[in-house]
């Protein structure tokens, strides 16, 4: 692994998949797009349920590098229906302190049509 760069593995992390969860690097920490299914594989079935469950897995990715919600400086997310971003922001607000960080928001599909949500993420380091 490069000098420049970590992984960051949350504990359970499927380490067979493809991508790293979270990479750190150059004061930043990295997290790859979280879906809406839960630590035990649980997909949710609302936006509100996915919702809750991409902001936990991101939370487990910031606590394992040593950083929080208010870590986060860049948000992107992609939902499937543009009717779902009422609710996402709703829960959204909810995890995320003022100042909030920038963000896009992107109607899109996703790779698993049970998917209704997918969020990544950038932090700076504490």
């Amino acid at each position: 692994m490069s000098e420049n760069k970590k992984a960051v593995l949350p504990k359970g992390t499927n380490t067979s998949a493809p991508y790293s969860p979270g990479i750190i690097s150059g004061g930043f920490l990295f997290i790859a797009g979280q879906v809406g299914r839960n630590a035990e594989g649980k997909t949710g079935t609302t936006i509100e349920e996915q919702t809750q469950y991409v902001l936990e897995n991101i939370h487990n990715v910031l606590k394992t590098a040593g950083c929080d919600f208010k870590d986060v400086v860049k948000v992107t997310t992609y939902i499937t229906k543009p009717e779902y971003l009422q609710a996402y922001n709703k829960i959204y607000m909810e995890y995320f302190p003022e100042p909030r960080p920038a963000r896009a928001t992107v109607i899109a599909g996703l790779v698993d049509d049970s998917f209704l949500i997918e969020i990544e993420a950038i932090a700076k380091l504490p």
